[in-house]
């Protein structure tokens, strides 16, 4: 996942944390997922790098949300819990 300096992060943040109060389903979330991707890859054009990259970070963004988020996650809970 890379991490993009903190001068592009104040572009993208308040928008993210504006759209984030309006979405309230998975189906809105993956929505918004996709038509972004859409978007992107619309503007630079349809190729299959543009459509590579938009597929691409959305797997690698899904990698690191298991590593940073979900996984502690269930680490928490087989602590809690006990394992399997």
């Amino acid at each position: 996942m890379p991490y993009i300096p903190e001068k592009r992060r104040q572009v993208f943040d308040p928008l993210l944390e504006e759209l984030s109060r309006e979405v309230h389903t998975q189906g809105e979330l993956n929505y918004c997922i996709y038509k972004l991707s859409r978007l992107i890859a619309q503007r630079m054009g349809d190729s299959y790098d543009n459509l590579s990259m938009c597929s691409s970070a959305m797997e690698h963004a899904k990698l690191e949300w298991y590593r940073k988020v979900l996984a502690p996650y269930e680490d928490e809970k087989i602590r809690e819990h006990g394992d399997i």
